[in-house]
């Protein structure tokens, strides 16, 4: 599954994404920012790509992790996108300081 196939939900791995799936919304990247894709929800965890400028991104569930000062502020809420790859929250404007989607696991 890719950022553009936001809707299809086949190998997510996450119990609770894959019932969420039908409630998925996709947020944007904060302007400007190319994100890193991380394997965990963490900066030590690997680089598993970086997204373009201009994406916008689902938000299958949400987990704590390494706490990140972004464009939208400091928080260590890490959002899953697609199976096994995580986000900070400190980058995607998901208009809440807060968890937005379930809590993953």
């Amino acid at each position: 599954m890719t950022v553009d196939r936001a809707q299809e939900t086949e190998g997510i791995g996450e119990g609770t994404a894959v019932r969420a799936a039908a409630a998925v919304r996709t947020y944007a990247v904060a302007p400007g920012i190319r994100l890193n894709v991380r394997s965990g929800p963490g900066t030590q965890y690997n680089l598993v790509r970086v997204l373009p400028e201009g994406v916008r991104v689902p938000i299958y569930c949400q987990t704590p992790g390494t706490t990140v000062s972004g464009t939208y502020g400091t928080t260590n809420i890490w959002d899953l996108i697609d199976s096994g790859e995580y986000v900070s929250d400190a980058y995607v404007s998901t208009g809440s300081d807060g968890y937005v989607a379930p809590r993953c696991g």
